[in-house]
């Protein structure tokens, strides 16, 4: 397959539209210079989030006609369930609409007052709810994440910490959540060897451990150019799986699809409360806040995704942008991850202190420059708990051309040369425990 080249036609288009620097400006202003406050009809190119954003294909629309609206027992459920078991190998699936959904059913079951939930990465919706349940959400990346280097699997556990917790507070902790790909870190793959250990080692001190998938066949194709394996994308999620309590997956990303998520287990001792929770929080079990449609999409989505061209292009479209950005010389965090890029915003712009929310500085500017909406992940999104000061730049699936991203390229080009201008932001309000959702912000004079 060549590189650089989109391996579909277009059947359906939207129009972009473009305002002025003078627009945008003003746009900012009422927002309170929170993109998340934006209309999309004022957004260029929109990268804010590959969740629930995708194309979907002409096989998913044509599903999608055959929708069974049933409130039990529907036939779309029949194929949302066959695909659902064929991409995770679990016995027991239960829908919900969206992976937050699975994070609050889980807490509920799991999470106990100040009892510690240990992850590679908590991202942010994780993260809230845990608070929110007053537990404390840990993290415990591998080292090799929090500086510059090439090494492969950025997204592994501290193993060490890991079992150096355990050892001193096992009684304190509720449950183990490896997400994949590491979203907060860069979008970087878990290696199969890190997970296996950090399985056992959870296994040893009787605790459940819990696979977010929602990007899992991305950290696939990563982990088999990595290794250099002849294995299908299947077999090696199954790999993944197969050393998990519990997986559960947004399917707003890997799915394909617009809206919808699923728990997978096979522990019989797991159902009746995932049920349960599942009937008072999301519906019956067999539509978990799904309609028909969205049942029909995930379940063709969830077998597209296992094409090897579909995600060698996926991920050749985030190392393109990755490369060109690197190229102007703005710093990014490397090796390039599975579905976004992922600019250091402390690097860039070092004359911005942390407090001043140096990221979010950079998202700004980024939509004032240029249209795109992009979300700061580190002092603006995590407070105190910050790892790093990072810019997402999440790309959507089958929905972006290469001409789109060498526009953003350009717009980091100007924004470099003018850089020494921009200043922070203070926050005027926001709810502690989501406050890139809802903050309303000023620029620090």
């Amino acid at each position: 397959m060549m590189k650089n080249f989109e391996i579909y036609k277009y059947k359906v288009v939207e129009k972009i539209n473009f305002l002025t620097t003078e627009q945008r400006e003003e746009i900012l202003k009422k927002a309170g210079y929170n993109l998340f406050n934006i209309s999309s009809k004022y957004i260029t190119i929109d990268l804010l989030t590959d969740s629930g954003t995708n194309t979907i294909s002409d096989l998913q629309l044509s599903m999608m006609m055959l929708f069974d609206e049933s409130y039990a027992g529907s036939e779309s459920f029949e194929r949302f369930l066959q695909a659902t078991k064929n991409f995770c190998n679990k016995k027991y699936i239960f829908p919900v609409h969206q992976g937050r959904a699975a994070e609050k059913i889980l807490a509920e079951i799991f999470c106990k007052e100040n009892y510690y939930v240990i992850s590679n990465t908590h991202f942010d919706t994780g993260f809230a709810i845990y608070k929110y349940k007053n537990s404390i959400p840990i993290n415990l990346p591998t080292d090799y994440a929090l500086y510059d280097n090439e090494y492969p699997f950025k997204g592994n556990i501290n193993l060490d910490r890991l079992e150096d917790i355990l050892k001193r507070e096992s009684n304190k902790v509720s449950h183990i959540v490896m997400t994949i790909t590491n979203n907060a870190l860069g979008g970087q793959p878990v290696d199969l060897d890190n997970l296996i250990q950090a399985y056992n080692i959870c296994k040893k001190y009787n605790k459940v451990f819990v696979i977010d998938g929602c990007r899992i066949a991305e950290n696939a194709i990563l982990y088999k150019k990595i290794k250099n394996l002849k294995q299908s994308i299947k077999e090696i999620i199954h790999s993944y799986t197969n050393y998990c309590d519990i997986f559960y997956m947004s399917t707003k990303k890997d799915g394909i699809a617009h809206m919808g998520g699923f728990i997978a287990t096979d522990d019989e001792n797991l159902v009746s409360h995932i049920r349960k929770l599942t009937i008072l929080f999301e519906g019956f079990p067999s539509y978990g806040g799904l309609s028909g449609k969205d049942m029909e999409i995930i379940a063709q989505g969830l077998k597209e995704v296992l094409d090897e061209d579909y995600l060698e292009e996926r991920i050749n479209q985030v190392s393109f942008l990755g490369k060109l950005l690197e190229e102007e010389g703005i710093p990014v965090v490397k090796p390039f991850g599975g579905h976004a890029v992922f600019v250091d915003a402390q690097k860039f712009i070092p004359s911005i202190p942390p407090d001043y929310l140096v990221g979010q500085s950079l998202v700004v500017e980024l939509y004032r420059q240029g249209g795109i909406r992009t979300v700061e992940v580190g002092t603006l999104m995590y407070a105190k708990d910050a790892i790093r000061n990072l810019v997402r730049l999440a790309i959507p699936r089958r929905t972006y051309t290469y001409n789109h991203l060498v526009y953003v390229a350009e717009v980091f080009r100007k924004i470099k040369n003018s850089k020494e201008s921009l200043k922070g932001f203070r926050i005027i309000s926001a709810d502690p425990l989501v406050p890139h959702f809802t903050s309303i912000l000023e620029p620090i004079k």
